[in-house]
């Protein structure tokens, strides 16, 4: 169970935990099986997309990472734009949380309704600095109840020792099977790119993929 004791660490912390992930450009590494990615896991995948899409695009991320942040604010939305939205790309966000506050801001996007679940990821790194902080309780109760979640609906989330055990089982499944060990970190078609990615970088990648007409 995450307690509100574990949430309430300095923001200092969480910001260091969260910066992780490498800043720099992109790197294109190895490349994972679909199959083996798609695979079934302790969690349902909560896709976006087109299920005929030619390329699918997986993120690893935590919620108080600030380079996960940066992607959302710069690159996802104008690759929703060009690629998800036009049916040529199927996005699939998956948790990767380095600190018990990213798991418990995943969770609560888990606890909302299936289709408030990218819109309220989005809230909450558009919002990450306000959270992300000493205490994260009440910032982060006035978002969940954006989406019509009650305080006892919130409460419950956070007491989901199950939903977290099934958390932890997919990150430990990314990091030994996919060699996942920084945020963010993003398969397309099975490609993994680690690093800041910019959309002129995304496209790239996605068009190489793309049926030529």
């Amino acid at each position: 169970m995450i307690t509100r004791r574990e949430f309430a660490m300095s923001s200092a912390a969480v910001l260091a935990l969260g910066a992780l992930g490498p800043l720099g450009g992109p790197a294109f590494a190895q490349t994972i099986s679909g199959l083996e990615l798609m695979a079934k896991g302790a969690l349902d995948d909560i896709a976006m997309g087109s299920e005929t899409a030619p390329v699918t695009i997986i993120e690893y991320a935590s919620m108080t990472c600030p380079h996960c942040a940066h992607f959302h604010e710069t690159t996802y939305p104008e690759l929703k734009k060009r690629y998800i939205d036009t049916g040529k790309v199927r996005f699939i966000f998956r948790e990767f949380p380095l600190d018990p506050l990213a798991a418990g801001a995943s969770m609560l996007a888990r606890c909302a309704d299936k289709e408030k679940f990218y819109p309220l990821i989005e809230t909450l790194f558009q919002q990450q600095t306000k959270w992300a902080v000493e205490k994260p309780i009440p910032q982060l109760m006035a978002i969940a109840k954006q989406t019509g979640m009650s305080e006892q609906t919130f409460n419950a989330c956070l007491s989901d020792q199950k939903m977290l055990d099934a958390m932890q089982a997919e990150q430990k499944r990314a990091t030994d099977k996919f060699g996942v060990n920084s945020t963010p970190t993003l398969f397309v078609n099975g490609k993994k790119v680690v690093g800041g990615v910019s959309i002129e970088d995304m496209a790239k990648a996605i068009d190489a993929l793309l049926p030529k007409t």
